[in-house]
């Protein structure tokens, strides 16, 4: 049997691949190229210029063939490039020069629209390359430099994962899961050995990744008719590819597939189906095997023949297509003989394989690429069935079965790998959501607030959740909740949840009142690791020496001392241009090494999410450890710390680190701030709220999105939700959709600071508030008994009393009036309770469109759900179609104590203001510390316009106290104490 050898005495690896003369072209050729390794040269062939193809070859430029003298060449003795052929192949394992044309066509063309899709999309983004990578177990370089080269023609990236030929099935998926959770990588394909091919390690790809189309997910969408949205196999397409671009007609053709196993006999057989082939399936071994090959027109191997079966069994003319693993993968040996049709196609599929696997590579980078664009909601609603009388809140929470949270983020358009799942009903958003979604318009921006609030609360959260699920359960129209996440305290005080109420919640309301994913946790473990590092770093400045304090805070690691970032920092701060320890004199390492914190000057204490009142006051290190070093500190509520205000106000990691690291937590004895960077500690806190940054998803009760994350006090702090919540909300909504967030307590805390700071912060520009109001508060207002929690109401705020709801309405003017001061229109959602009646109700509506306000509607969510606030999102959607002239309430670079003053006149109604002199005190000093251009955030009760919780309506003739001053350098406010406001609150003697 004739054959190549090589007569040098030199082994040699170098081989020749003679392609057809159908390749005329230079291009055909030039495209080939690149699919080979580099020791293989391609060439078009034919007898008589075969001799001159050689001696040009021993002297081209690749210098690949040297002093070959083959015996005998002839034009239908060529070794074929698309498997590993080695010096000594006999005849039988070559084919006719005309048989791969088919294939080359294909595959060129497949790499070439595949470079040009790859060209396109780089267009739009730059950065865009996709990564292909391939676990490998064993030896197999001819396919590595194959795929290799390919991936480069193409423009792809390609890495390969090479294991030992033995590596067991958990050593394989250990490779995959990683594979799996690596966001660089797009594609993930298997080059293991066809006994390795378990489902275990099948399934262990990740759907999306999978371009080889091996895993049941994709299987399952191609049997159902999906080929659209998933990968097919590429070489079950590659046996469709070169029949048909051989101009076979497989309709009607009997198709015998033999020794193919799992998704490749499954693919093979659902393609050649389609195209109205008859398809059997057999083992080798199977009894009736020689009668199904002399029936058969085509015949597909899926494994090598075995030497018993004779090749005489397949009848002149049969077509045979050869894709088993190991021949698509290049060890077929002489010992394996293999089978050549006599038909009009090659059997060997794996250029074209490889090929496809690219394009399926490259179809998935452009799904992706698709995927990461806006794209319109398909939300699936959850029905309401309410019930009249109505249960009790957490009744209605109980009954209503929630969806999954992932199918939620991908009704919305999260994509997989933006969500992290807590359990099945919350999950926590990436940021890198507004990286993908940054060209994106924003939708309205709506904030609901309130007129002075009774201390029951007047449902602001539960109309926030009705206004949603009337504008997407009922109108269609994409919408968003962002919400603050409740405290602890208020929860089992006398407040309550937070999670709305009757028909207009968030479900599950016990997950969204206790702990969720544990943000506040996160912030009281930061703040109070800030705290400890406050008092320890005074307590080892009283008890060591220069020297020993820097040696501590400078330690040498594994021998080598050196700055962390943080500690250049702090030597740039200083003025100190040094990188090296050991360069310091001994002056600057006193400074660097020395805080010399002031104590009576810390403004930094110790939280917790309990309402505590026993540790308003407390003293501190009365330990004999702690050396006589106490002093006077006091515990607030978790969500009164600086850092939940960070949380709220950042808009990014960095961001949020570099304001960790600007809070100032006291002064020094020359009176400079001390700032958390000062103390070294900004890193760790960072750690601490990697996680909490990112916002918590959840749902209403009829199954439309909600957004819950931070939780700062809007009488003690700045009482709204996070701008990250706001920020990905407006871009997932889309221009047309809506964004409705809540500011705490009466328009006069809450919406003013969101206003001032929120959106100061944000950049975000709101289009309508809806002011909340209820006949009960409003009758409280006009001079009715007070209302106190857990006591029945009086007579008056159940009975029609119109001249208690006339003369209250006097506090919703003012509010409107308020919310007129920022340019932004006002719709009044009234919302309704089963004792109010039509002529009271119609009363308030009359009096606040009086008042200004651009509408005023009646809200009926709590007892029928979003069905009840329909006509409030059509008021709504009406008001922000009006242009926006928001305007901020006062300039920044105004002094403190002017900034003040606007607010306690223009919003409170104060006469003026009235500093005592430690507030005086601490204006003067954050004054000349630099943070005199801060916005400001007023500490004052919620219960009335004034600082006196007592007095209700619109009071008069009142001078504003202010009784200090306290700065949050890393929120970026300055917030004034009004009256005595306390910062941790009561606890009733029954928990609720």
């Amino acid at each position: 049997m004739p054959c190549y050898r090589a007569s040098s005495s030199r082994p040699c690896a170098d081989i020749l691949f003679c392609f057809p003369s159908s390749l005329h072209s230079e291009n055909e050729f030039t495209f080939l190229l690149p699919l080979f390794p580099r020791r293989f040269m391609m060439w078009p062939m034919t007898p008589r210029t075969l001799q001159f193809t050689l001696s040009s070859l021993r002297t081209s430029r690749l210098g690949l063939f040297r002093s070959l003298d083959f015996k005998q060449c002839t034009a239908e003795l060529i070794l074929r490039g698309c498997y590993q052929a080695e010096l000594g192949y006999p005849r039988q394992m070559c084919s006719t020069p005309s048989l791969l044309t088919p294939g080359c066509d294909v595959g060129r063309d497949i790499i070439q629209n595949s470079k040009e899709v790859l060209s396109l999309l780089q267009g739009k983004n730059p950065a865009f390359k996709p990564v292909l990578a391939i676990i490998q177990a064993g030896d197999d370089n001819l396919m590595q430099e194959v795929n290799q080269n390919l991936a480069e023609e193409a423009g792809l990236n390609i890495t390969h994962i090479c294991l030992p030929a033995d590596s067991s099935e958990d050593e394989i998926i250990d490779e995959i899961l990683k594979i799996n959770e690596d966001t660089r990588i797009h594609g993930l394909a298997l080059q293991i050995s066809e006994t390795s091919f378990s489902n275990k390690i099948l399934n262990a790809l990740k759907p999306e990744k999978d371009v080889d189309g091996v895993t049941d997910v994709n299987l399952g969408k191609l049997v159902r008719g999906d080929a659209h949205e998933c990968f097919v196999s590429p070489v079950a397409r590659a046996v469709i590819e070169l029949l048909e671009k051989s101009g076979v007609n497989l309709d009607g053709k009997k198709i015998l597939v033999i020794g193919a196993h799992g998704s490749l006999e499954a693919t093979l057989q659902c393609l050649f189906q389609r195209k109205g082939s008859m398809t059997m399936s057999s083992q080798w071994k199977t009894p009736q095997l020689q009668s199904k090959l002399h029936e058969a027109d085509i015949v597909i191997l899926g494994s090598p023949k075995p030497e018993e079966i004779p090749l005489s069994w397949i009848q002149p003319g049969t077509t045979v297509l050869n894709c088993s693993h190991d021949f698509l993968s290049g060890k077929l040996g002489c010992s394996s003989p293999g089978v050549h049709g006599t038909g009009p196609i090659a059997e060997d599929v794996s250029l074209l394989a490889a090929a496809l696997r690219i394009q399926n590579m490259v179809s998935s980078r452009r799904r992706w690429f698709r995927e990461q664009q806006y794209r319109r909601w398909r939300l699936h609603c959850l029905k309401l069935q309410p019930l009249s009388p109505v249960p009790s809140d957490i009744e209605i929470s109980r009954a209503q079965t929630p969806k999954a949270v992932d199918i939620l983020a991908k009704e919305i358009g999260l994509l997989a790998d933006e969500i992290e799942i807590y359990g099945k009903s919350k999950a926590k958003v990436r940021l890198s959501l507004l990286e993908r979604l940054k060209d994106q318009a924003d939708g309205k921006y709506v904030l609901v607030a309130g007129i002075t609030p009774t201390p029951l609360g007047e449902g602001k959260s539960t109309v926030t959740i009705g206004l949603v699920q009337a504008l997407t359960a009922h109108l269609n129209v994409n919408s968003f909740a962002c919400l603050r996440q409740p405290s602890q305290g208020p929860t089992f005080g006398v407040k309550g949840g937070a999670a709305g109420g009757g028909y207009a919640q968030v479900i599950p309301m016990e997950e969204f009142n206790l702990h969720l994913t544990g943000d506040i946790h996160a912030i009281t473990a930061a703040n109070n690791l800030l705290a400890a590092a406050i008092d320890t770093r005074i307590l080892h400045e009283n008890t060591q020496t220069d020297k020993a304090l820097y040696n501590r805070l400078v330690a040498s690691v594994n021998g080598v001392r050196e700055f962390s970032k943080i500690q250049l920092a702090r030597l740039k701060k200083l003025g100190i241009n040094k990188t090296d320890p050991s360069a310091l004199t001994e002056e600057e390492m006193r400074k660097f090494a020395r805080l010399d914190i002031d104590p009576s000057t810390i403004t930094w204490q110790r939280v917790m999410d309990t309402n505590d009142r026993f540790l308003r006051k407390i003293t501190i290190g009365q330990g004999n450890t702690e050396k006589g070093f106490s002093r006077q500190a006091q515990f607030d509520i978790a969500v009164a710390s600086e850092v939940m205000a960070v949380l709220a106000l950042t808009d990014s990691l960095t961001d949020m680190k570099e304001r960790l690291g600007r809070m100032v937590v006291a002064s020094d004895r020359n009176g400079q701030p001390v700032t958390t960077g000062d103390l070294g500690v900004t890193g760790a806190l960072t750690v601490l709220m990697k996680d909490a940054i990112k916002p918590n998803l959840m749902q209403t009760l009829e199954g439309t999105p909600v957004f819950v994350h931070a939780g700062p006090f809007a009488n003690i702090a700045h009482g709204n939700s996070s701008v990250l919540a706001d920020k990905i909300a407006l871009k997932l909504v889309g221009e047309e959709g809506y964004v409705v967030t809540e500011a705490g307590f009466g328009a006069d805390i809450g919406m003013e600071k969101f206003f001032n700071i929120k959106c100061r912060a944000s950049g975000l520009v709101p289009s309508v508030v809806v002011l909340v109001a209820t006949v009960r508060a409003l009758k409280m207002h006009g001079g009715g008994p007070s209302v106190t929690a857990g006591v029945p109401l009086k007579k008056e705020y159940t009975e029609e009393n119109l001249q208690l709801v006339a003369d209250g309405c006097c506090n919703l003017e003012k509010q409107i009036q308020i919310a007129q001061l920022f340019g932004v229109p006002v719709v009044v959602a009234l919302n309704v309770f089963r004792t109010d009646t039509r002529a009271e109700i119609d009363l308030v509506c009359e009096l606040a469109k009086r008042a200004g306000a651009f509408n005023a509607v009646p809200c009926y969510h709590w007892s029928i759900g979003g069905k009840g606030s329909v006509d409030l999102a059509q008021a709504v959607r009406e008001a922000a179609s009006k242009k926006s002239r928001f305007q901020f309430l006062y300039d920044v670079q105004l002094p403190i104590v002017e900034k003040i003053r606007t607010i306690a006149q223009a919003v409170y109604g104060a006469e003026d203001i009235e500093l005592s002199p430690e507030a005086q005190s601490k204006i003067d000093r954050y004054t000349e510390q630099g943070f005199g251009n801060l916005p400001i955030c007023m500490a004052k009760t919620h219960l009335s316009l004034s600082h006196q919780p007592d007095k209700k309506g619109v009071p008069k003739d009142f001078v504003l106290p202010i009784s200090d001053v306290r700065a949050s350098i890393g929120a970026g406010f300055i917030y004034p104490l009004v009256g005595t406001e306390m910062e941790i609150p009561f606890q009733d003697t029954s928990l609720a």
